[in-house]
């Protein structure tokens, strides 16, 4: 219970500051909400803190255990070709499960009119985060550095895309950031610590626990970008697009009851895999004992409830909110409103991603407490804040496009990694795809969809997507950045010694 209430402190702490941003808007008169959906709201931002804490004590007790264990295993059996076929396994099943790629796969679905249907997407994404997991550990027990690694699977990227449109590239963008979410990183994050914490070298093994959830994210733009080039895939951003409102109601519980079933089904599909996982190996080569077992069996059922409460708050409570305060705020004929409450909101919402608070958690305890969870956390508001303020700066600006930001961002992320701390490498390119998760998935992407829509020479499907690109890209440098000063400061220290 104590776990329970440190997690719902900082939770509250977390989501609180959109519910004020939102609020503060609706009472000073700037966006105008319905009743029904203002109560909705309040409502739904209670249910994600309820559930989000409760999740997150479920992670804790069983997935990052579940990880790290499979890690262990892996090491042990000293077998190449079991590491391959387990990440290929695992990263394909654990990805296909992820919420957050389903619900960008239904919102890119409903953008493009059903050009790109959710489970094609969702299909080919897991084929490349599949192979990048399974490369990801080969990295790890080869001991290859990830900075050579990174330099050849983006020199692939920018060679494909080359070939590639530009609304393929932000799906492509967009889905890597939506692949790492609440599930995912907290697998893959003790996964990749299970298998570094048995080498000799504890320097090393600090370094490798970071970078499996990088490589998975650049694993679903490979996959995306090569699929279209291999189908000669085309998107026409003027097929009539199939987004609305989603509750056009003036009940304020009924949207809550008739999501439930859906949500049923995708967390379901998140956590039922794990559970199948999980079994599998304690039957075959855990053996772990039966007290050990039940606390994880508690743990992903901690996990499954808290999850269907979080999932149910964000959905109904904040999507359409989201939608409705861009689409306000573009209204104004002075944009700079928008363009300070899209900074600001990008600033608060990566603070309530239930995979920011995993990552931060195990930075903090891989490090032994040198890199402290809440410096990380501001460097990643910071980048957010930014990503969020130039997508909105690229729908306003006519003729701005997204791999304008996108191809000098990974240039300068990537020419970091030659300078960066190789601790500092992989704790970036993981915290892009962690920076990206359900609340960014649907209330930012729904804030820049909404503005899109308001803006007369914008189009929902060319402008509205790649929002959760630019979310994913910027953590990369602002931590790398980070990295940088705490290497700057290192030498200081020394030197004065």
């Amino acid at each position: 219970m104590n776990t329970l209430s440190t997690k719902l402190k900082e939770v509250l702490f977390s989501v609180t500051p959109i519910v004020l941003i939102v609020l503060i808007l609706h009472f000073t008169g700037l966006v105008q909400l319905a009743s029904p959906i203002l109560i909705r709201f309040v409502i739904g931002s209670a249910l994600i803190i309820i559930g989000l804490a409760i999740f997150l004590s479920g992670v804790d007790l069983s997935i990052s255990r579940i990880g790290s264990n499979i890690g262990n295993f892996v090491v042990k059996k000293n077998k190449m070709w079991i590491v391959i076929v387990i990440g290929l396994i695992l990263g394909f099943f654990i990805n296909f499960a992820e919420p957050d790629i389903q619900i960008l796969g239904k919102q890119v679905q409903d953008v493009t009119g059903g050009q790109l249907g959710q489970y094609l997407l969702v299909g080919i994404v897991s084929v490349g985060v599949g192979a990048l997991v399974s490369l990801g550990l080969v990295r790890i027990v080869r001991s290859i550095a990830l900075h050579k690694l990174l330099l050849i699977v983006y020199g692939v990227i920018l060679i494909f895309a080359i070939f590639s449109e530009n609304t393929i590239i932000a799906i492509a963008f967009d889905s890597s950031g939506a692949t790492t979410g609440a599930v995912t990183v907290p697998f893959l994050l003790a996964l990749g610590a299970g298998i570094s914490s048995l080498k000799k070298d504890s320097k090393a093994a600090e370094i490798d626990s970071f970078g499996l959830v990088g490589l998975a994210s650049a694993g679903a733009v490979v996959s995306v970008i090569v699929a279209s080039v291999v189908s000669n895939l085309t998107i026409d951003p003027n097929v009539p697009q199939n987004v609305n409102t989603i509750f056009e109601t003036a009940s304020i519980l009924k949207p809550f009851i008739d999501k439930i079933p859906a949500v049923l089904i995708e967390v379901t599909l998140a956590i039922g895999p794990m559970l199948v996982i999980y079994l599998v190996f304690q039957w075959l080569f855990f053996k772990l004992p039966k007290k050990t077992s039940r606390r994880i069996l508690f743990g992903l059922l901690f996990a499954f409830l808290g999850l269907i409460v979080f999932m149910l708050g964000v959905h109904v409570g904040f999507l359409d909110v989201g939608r409705q305060v861009g689409s306000a705020l573009a209204d104004f004929e002075s944009k700079f409103l928008l363009i300070t409450v899209a900074f600001v909101l990008g600033l608060v919402t990566v603070l309530a991603e239930p995979a920011v608070n995993v990552l931060t958690h195990k930075i903090e305890d891989v490090t032994s407490g040198y890199i402290k969870r809440r410096v990380v956390s501001i460097a990643l508001s910071l980048g957010v804040g930014l990503a969020v303020t130039l997508s909105i700066i690229r729908i306003l600006v006519p003729g701005l496009q997204l791999w304008h930001f996108l191809l000098p961002g990974f240039i300068i992320a990537l020419g970091l990694t030659f300078f960066v701390p190789q601790l500092f490498v992989g704790i970036a390119f993981d915290a892009g795809g962690v920076a990206t998760g359900p609340m960014t998935a649907t209330f930012i992407f729904a804030f820049a969809q909404g503005a899109a829509d308001k803006i007369l020479h914008a189009n929902m499907v060319i402008d509205g997507i790649g929002v959760i690109a630019m979310v994913a890209m910027t953590p990369i440098i602002a931590l790398q950045i980070l990295g940088l000063i705490f290497q700057i400061k290192n030498k200081k220290e020394q030197v004065s010694e």
